[in-house]
């Protein structure tokens, strides 16, 4: 017999995980957002095809690299989705568009695409990443002549930080096997969840197709099976890339290329000669002694400049903490100090990476995740599970009044087993078991 699930319990659990900065390496629960309302005209006009997103030149004593971009949201969209397509982390999009659903947005919504960046205060040399953004930046070239290619990353947790410093890449590995931490092993055994020893190259291994080992022990820039963590403090302390990401890295990085990690939620940059000011979210103890620093600079900018800033302004940006380089100040006369319109993007005719879920099989076993009054509600739980790394294909069944949540179908009873085990531990969700021909 199929029970009625308290959505509000499992609706807290989400607000709860998020508040923990999404800790799980699974996105767990919903942040509601608020959705961009643009004016027709800004956006008329015929639509780009396809925007840069990683790639990008440096301009000689520029800092800003990038455009702002919009997309029309279609049915069934999630930011997720829409954040891997085009080269973004789920934080970074999602502070972006201060009122949109992460899991069931608004069909028709456009959305900002936040693809113009300020670059890290760090040398340009190597791999710079800031943690702040939850970005990489690996730099080519000389001052004359500077190109950067750009990911968005995953990183260490409030409880297992990625450090910060100068580090290098000290060696690569194509299909690495994880030997799997002693305190990592312990976490798991307490939750129910042992792990071996080691786990071999495969859909189950944390670390991905691609891995950089870098000279700090036991850190990490490698691939994932939780594509959907990119973008959230969700790892141990290394730091996660897209699959298809990792790759291009992996390729383009040699051995010894230097790595700096740094922590800058607040970022000054020029381009054009105007100043921009770009605000994350700090993290954790991070944002008094970086706003402090942002605030020197721009007094003894004041001061040399013989003029006043428009520090409401400032404070706006700083408090918005959108992740966007907001115009703040004309360095040279007639620099215009307006920022461009965003370019309004075509929804692509696929997202990549998107998933995919396979036909009903009446001869497969499935597993019901919940049953919700609420067809919002559960289109939202069906997105969350379907987005588990690796991934647990999810969708919803009316029945009656009432919506089912039914994950599969998968091909035996231990593979069913195996995501009921899932879904305790990576959603706190009691799976109930539907055994062959047993679907309606």
């Amino acid at each position: 017999m199929c029970r009625i699930i308290d959505l509000s319990r499992l609706a807290n659990l989400g607000l709860r995980l998020l508040a923990l900065c999404l800790v799980l390496a699974t996105l767990n629960g919903c942040a509601v957002m608020k959705s961009v309302k643009g004016d027709s005209a800004l956006f008329s006009g015929p639509l780009a095809q396809d925007i840069e997103k990683n790639e990008f030149s440096v301009a000689r004593g520029d800092d800003v690299i990038g455009r702002l971009a919009t997309v029309r949201l279609e049915p069934g969209d999630t930011l997720p989705d829409i954040a891997r397509h085009f080269g973004l982390g789920l934080t970074a999009i999602s502070a972006a568009n201060p009122g949109v659903d992460v899991w069931v947005p608004e069909p028709g919504a456009r959305v900002v695409l936040p693809l113009n960046f300020i670059l890290p205060d760090a040398p340009r040399k190597g791999i710079v990443i800031n943690l702040a953004t939850m970005r990489l930046f690996h730099f080519k070239g000389d001052g004359n002549s500077l190109a950067v290619t750009t990911y968005p990353v995953g990183i260490g947790t409030k409880e297992r930080p990625t450090p910060t410093g100068q580090m290098y890449v000290q060696r690569k590995a194509t299909r690495p096997t994880w030997y799997v931490p002693a305190s990592i092993a312990e976490d798991h055994r307490k939750k129910g969840d042992p792990l071996p020893a080691k786990v071999p190259p495969g859909p189950l291994n944390p670390l991905g197709d691609r891995a950089l080992y870098l000279s700090k022990a036991g850190y990490l820039i490698h691939g994932t099976n939780k594509p959907a963590s990119i973008g959230l403090k969700a790892s141990n302390g290394c730091l996660r890339l897209y699959p298809e990401n990792v790759q291009m890295l992996y390729d383009d990085t040699p051995v010894k290329t230097p790595v700096v990690i740094v922590n800058q939620p607040y970022l000054l940059g020029q381009q054009d000669g105007v100043l921009y000011l770009e605000a994350h979210k700090p993290q954790e103890d991070s944002g008094v002694a970086e706003l402090e620093k942002v605030y020197a600079k721009l007094r003894d900018l004041e001061k040399k400049a013989a003029t006043t800033l428009d520090w409401k302004k400032v404070k706006e940006v700083q408090l918005a903490a959108q992740g966007i380089p907001v115009p703040i100040f004309a360095m040279r006369q007639g620099a215009a100090t307006e920022a461009e319109p965003p370019i309004a993007v075509a929804h692509p005719a696929k997202l990549y990476g998107r998933p995919e879920l396979p036909e009903l099989k009446p001869d497969a076993w499935y597993v019901l995740a919940a049953t919700v009054r609420d067809e919002t509600d559960a289109l939202r739980l069906a997105a969350i599970i379907n987005h588990q790394g690796p991934p647990i294909p999810a969708r919803v069944l009316a029945k009656n009044d009432s919506h089912r949540v039914i994950a599969g179908p998968f091909p035996d009873i231990s593979a069913a087993r195996d995501a009921v085990k899932r879904l305790k531990i990576d959603l706190e969700i009691d799976g109930i078991l539907i055994e062959p021909d047993q679907q309606g």
